[in-house]
């Protein structure tokens, strides 16, 4: 199981290293959410900033990362969930290649979880894009409900899936 923590500048490299191997492989399976100008350091930076983006980390190599938020899309209202209502909302997950398949992505949604428990929320949120069908497996088995498509403006001509965990 990765070691799970808050990730710093020192990282950047290495997280902009991983989502060069992870996007190519997104695009070639018809995934085109990410491409090579988006996400890049200035997104990452900011998360780090915020305390927001984490890091998985295997044998002191990162093996994935995700941002852990409470922004919600203003499209995210087109969504079967309550627009209104705070929730820690995963961003920007990604998982190097070699570690796929290894509970890395379910590791960094457990974070998002205990965060969500530590500051009294009761959802989780993703969104994914359409064409994500490794995440559209994933996301049930960890308890997520499917909750509708939508679209995104700043990604024009693409389709996402959103999902929500519901935490008792």
């Amino acid at each position: 199981m990765p070691a799970i923590r808050l990730a710093t500048p020192a990282d950047v490299p290495a997280i902009l290293n991983l989502v060069r191997r992870v996007v190519p492989l997104m695009q070639a399976s018809g995934n085109q959410q990410w491409s090579a100008d988006y996400p890049n350091e200035a997104v990452f930076q900011d998360d780090i900033a915020r305390q927001q983006l984490w890091v998985a980390e295997s044998d002191a190599q990162i093996v994935g990362v995700a941002a852990l938020t409470q922004d919600q899309d203003e499209e995210y209202a087109q969504a079967d969930w309550d627009p209104t209502e705070t929730a820690i909302v995963t961003h920007r997950l990604a998982v190097d290649p070699a570690a796929q398949g290894q509970g890395v992505a379910a590791a960094l949604l457990a974070q998002a979880e205990e965060l969500a428990r530590a500051r009294g929320l009761k959802s989780l949120r993703v969104d994914t894009n359409s064409e994500n069908t490794a995440t559209q497996r994933l996301f049930p088995k960890l308890g997520y409900r499917f909750a509708g498509e939508i679209t995104l403006g700043f990604r024009p001509g693409l389709r996402f899936f959103c999902y929500e965990k519901r935490l008792i």
